[in-house]
């Protein structure tokens, strides 16, 4: 099965018809912070799009670096961010390959509904990536649809959007197996997000490297 053309979609679809792209944080990340849970430190956001929650961060303290293997997404957060005053840096890689355009390691990365884009014979090699770029003791912090979600016309774990993405919806057994080998899971669990189209089930993880 293929993925779709992000940079195509960034290009000729508004961000405002982008399921994905919202400027208000969600309130998982505002609560991961508001609880003490991660505190102001250096932090990647992994598949950032335009950069809105990135540049959130960067504006309450954090040291933010976003990466997204779409050259106009980037194109995109470089500009909120100019817009906002917001100091971010931002890079163009591909978050299944070698990562060798990244060259600092982060105390906190996380994902926000990115890794139901990965089919989960590419995750093991998401999964090292991630802890390859972090430091020991660092918090790594993920959402992606549950399989319980109803959204997107279907119970299957493979389900096509309206803009032509297939997502892949995973189980909380599937995310701490892939997750537990790399990182010590402190929180597993199941939550309701806001989407543009209705809420969605999702499972969510916060775990610490080795």
């Amino acid at each position: 099965m293929k993925y779709a053309d992000i940079d195509r979609i960034y290009r000729n679809v508004p961000l405002d018809n982008l399921p994905w792209n919202s400027e208000t944080p969600p309130d998982a990340l505002v609560r991961l912070v508001q609880d003490g849970k991660v505190r102001p430190c250096r932090t990647i956001d992994l598949g950032c799009g335009a950069g809105n929650y990135a540049i959130y961060l960067a504006d309450i303290g954090f040291d933010l670096t976003g990466v997204d293997s779409s050259p106009t997404a980037i194109k995109i957060a470089e500009e909120n961010a100019k817009k906002r005053g917001a100091r971010c840096r931002f890079i163009v890689a591909d978050l299944l390959g070698d990562l060798h355009e990244v060259a600092d390691t982060f105390d906190f990365a996380y994902d926000w509904e990115f890794l139901h884009h990965i089919f989960p014979e590419d995750r093991e090699s998401y999964i090292r990536n991630v802890h390859k770029i972090t430091n020991p003791g660092a918090m790594y912090f993920s959402v992606c649809f549950s399989e319980n979600d109803p959204q997107f016309g279907g119970t299957g774990k493979y389900r096509t959007t309206r803009i032509g993405t297939t997502l892949y919806f995973s189980s909380e057994s599937e995310v701490r197996e892939l997750v537990s080998p790399y990182f010590t899971i402190r929180e597993l669990k199941t939550i309701e997000v806001a989407g543009k189209s209705g809420s969605h089930v999702a499972v969510s993880v916060l775990a610490e490297r080795w």
